[in-house]
């Protein structure tokens, strides 16, 4: 009897072992495909000078190639959510991981703004439909206790990756502007294989996926829409859509935006640096924290902070507290980006887990989307930095106010 015990122990134990390594391998592997969408996700900003000067573009173009990048982010996280939820995480993620690969390179060898454009709605179409499955393999790989945890360390990839776009610029790219693109092209072909050679398929979907003939399909309009669903869906469409709002418009037009106020491009390169640090010390902190602050609290830390932020960027005029605001900038807009994508697994079953975050994604990408163009239309008519700045205050309260009544109800849910 003993001996039986002891070998029934050894083995959950042996068990246990290969659930914590599959677990860390997988969030490893989405952790580096992060760091590619976040090097794909900068690239444009980084490259803007030179990509307008090469094809003649004014503000208002080059308003629309930023956009069409982000257009295709909305099909893209549509699709790839309701495919992973049908055929499996992972062999959507490889495919979208090989097409905002090669469709980066293709940027770099477009020849007039419609080439262009195109090539960033193919990348977007790419990087989209990553996002929801990179979600969905972290949150379940970790399970409900360790799921904001996980999805936290993965998205810190994106702002690390956007970090090393931005010292691209920094190290004396910045006038060559098909460099990022290649960088954000060949990096992500090169990860394809580790990824199908490595990557897990989530152990959810497949136990799901063998339980499928037994049990009846929960439809996609239940799952987001129904017993109980209708609310916490609606509010993280609102929440996504602002903040998304304003992390695209600092993403796209930041560097545009500090060489339009006197700063050099190697001096916007590292203000988009210490953006993109501040959205990685973001993501992790506000990933802890949002698990120990009340719902008020964390609230109104985000967005609050990212009020704050903002109005530094408009009316600060150093080049060290221009540095300072890019940080709290980065912490708070990404950050809080972060928290959102932590928080939206917590409200689906995993039978629709990955439509629900690719939805809630897709919304996000409207408001991204409207950002760039919002920002390069107030530009043209010459209303400034402060006033881009100032036109996202709205928003961004209503985002806040959704993400209090989210956080409340995820806390009753889990008592």
């Amino acid at each position: 009897m003993k001996t039986c015990t002891a070998e029934a122990v050894s083995q959950t134990a042996a068990g246990a072992s290969h659930d914590s390594r599959r677990t860390w391998l997988t969030i490893a592997l989405c952790f580096a495909v992060a760091i590619l969408e976040g090097i794909d996700f900068q690239a444009p900003g980084i490259a803007a000078k030179g990509m307008g000067i090469a094809f003649g573009l004014d503000k208002l173009q080059m308003g629309w190639v930023f956009s069409a990048g982000i257009l295709g982010l909305l099909p893209g996280a549509l699709v790839g959510g309701w495919l992973a939820d049908r055929i499996g995480r992972k062999g959507v993620l490889i495919a979208s991981v090989a097409l905002f690969g090669i469709f980066s390179i293709a940027t770099a060898h477009a020849w007039d703004l419609y080439s262009l454009m195109g090539a960033r709605l193919l990348t977007g179409i790419g990087l989209g439909a990553a996002l929801p499955n990179l979600i969905a393999l972290c949150s379940e790989a970790a399970g409900a206790r360790l799921r904001g945890t996980a999805v936290s360390l993965m998205y810190c990839g994106v702002p690390l990756g956007a970090a090393l776009a931005a010292m691209i610029g920094i190290v004396g790219f910045f006038d060559d502007w098909t460099v990022p693109f290649y960088v954000g092209g060949v990096l992500p072909l090169l990860v394809v294989p580790l990824l199908a050679l490595w990557l897990p398929e989530s152990a959810a979907f497949k136990a799901r996926k063998s339980a499928a003939n037994q049990e009846p399909q929960v439809p996609v309009v239940d799952g987001l829409f129904r017993n109980g669903a209708a609310l916490p869906t609606l509010l993280l469409w609102l929440a996504y859509f602002f903040t998304l709002m304003v992390v695209y418009m600092l993403i796209s037009w930041l560097p545009s935006l500090l060489v339009g106020q006197g700063f050099s491009g190697v001096q916007a390169s590292w203000v988009v640096f210490t953006l993109q640090i501040g959205a990685t010390v973001g993501t992790l902190m506000l990933g802890v924290l949002m698990n120990t602050l009340r719902p008020l609290a964390i609230a109104a830390l985000i967005y609050g902070g990212l009020l704050a932020a903002l109005a530094a960027l408009g009316i600060v005029e150093s080049f060290v507290g221009m540095l300072f605001a890019g940080f709290a900038a980065g912490v708070f807009a990404t950050g809080g980006q972060g928290v959102l994508y932590a928080l939206a697994p917590l409200f689906y079953r995993t039978e629709v887990r990955a439509t629900g975050v690719g939805t809630a994604v897709a919304v996000g990408r409207l408001g991204a989307m409207s950002g760039p163009l919002v920002a390069g239309k107030m530009l043209a008519l010459g209303t400034g930095t402060a006033g881009v700045m100032i036109a996202s205050a709205p928003g961004l309260v209503v985002a806040g106010i959704a993400v209090f009544y989210l956080f409340v109800r995820s806390r009753k849910q889990s008592v």
